[in-house]
């Protein structure tokens, strides 16, 4: 996979990302199957519980474009090593994806690879009419 058009996506939206309380900036940007990506850096609030993660942010605009078809996951922040995405972006991501690629990168250029399945591998599904799926 060409990792680089969704990590310059997410460099660029974590640049425009609004963490003026933690001054913790994330960038991320999700592709497609078809290759297009949405990007989106974290949203702060000063009540904290209104703030909104960039990987959260990416999903929602791709599915506002009419996409479910997640792809791959580029995260960009500063941290060393790089951050994995929070426990909800992990859930929100698995409404898309069971398996998701996902990169993460930080501003030095370091990488790590890894997958949604390793992440997160038992989300949160809601139990079927037949009785099946929840755990929680």
């Amino acid at each position: 996979m060409d990792w680089e058009p969704l990590v310059a996506a997410a460099r660029a939206a974590r640049e425009r990302a609004y963490a003026p309380y933690s001054g913790y900036r994330v960038g991320a940007a999700v592709a497609a199957a078809d290759g297009t990506v949405y990007a989106s850096g974290n949203v702060e609030n000063g009540i904290p519980a209104l703030s909104v993660c960039a990987e959260r942010l990416a999903v929602a605009a791709a599915v506002a474009a009419g996409r479910r078809d997640l792809a791959a996951l580029a995260v960009v922040t500063g941290s060393s090593p790089p951050a994995r995405p929070c426990g909800l972006c992990r859930q929100a991501l698995a409404e898309f994806a069971s398996d998701l690629p996902v990169l993460c990168v930080n501003d030095r250029d370091e990488r790590e690879p890894t997958t949604l399945g390793e992440l997160f591998p038992a989300p949160f599904r809601l139990a079927d009419e037949a009785g099946g799926g929840g755990t929680g």
